[in-house]
């Protein structure tokens, strides 16, 4: 697995249940624990620039995975935000529920890492069986641990 994964994964940077029903308001709940936890510079800039990503191209894979991202000087490193959410949220165009939601925030310059980073956590949600494991998790540890063991094993 890249160390640079292993880096970004946090258990206290999962929400096990998002509260709120929309895509927009699902990227705010992440992006609000980003900032309790001093990731994010300017909440409501960062949180907009995702939503204006977003709005150019759903990052909805299809797979009741999306991965909302921006680049963006307004956080220092590489950061990554987990949601889940058991009935689903829709993002964009298409019918197909979004149940997990990792939220990237990358800085400028670090675009190669991202893509390694991003690459890593789509190898393992491509996998039903993974991606399942995922959707089953009773902790934030739990997922975490899924998401190591899974990259580890893709990789």
């Amino acid at each position: 697995m890249s160390a640079l994964l292993s880096e970004i994964l946090d258990p206290s940077l999962v929400v096990l249940e998002l509260r709120e029903g929309t895509a927009a308001e699902a990227i705010l709940e992440i992006a609000e624990l980003l900032r309790d936890h001093g990731r994010v510079q300017d909440y409501f800039k960062f949180a907009d620039a995702v939503m204006e990503r977003e709005g150019r191209t759903s990052t909805n894979t299809g797979e009741g995975v999306a991965f909302p991202h921006a680049r963006t000087d307004l956080v220092d490193r590489l950061i990554l935000g987990i949601g889940r959410t058991t009935p689903g949220i829709r993002f964009g165009p298409t019918k197909e529920l979004v149940h997990l939601i990792f939220l990237f925030g990358v800085p400028k310059q670090m675009v190669t890492n991202y893509l390694v980073c991003v690459g890593g956590v789509a190898r393992v949600v491509k996998d039903k069986t993974k991606r399942d494991a995922l959707l089953a998790a009773s902790t934030a540890d739990e997922i975490v641990e899924q998401l190591r063991t899974g990259a580890l094993l893709v990789e």
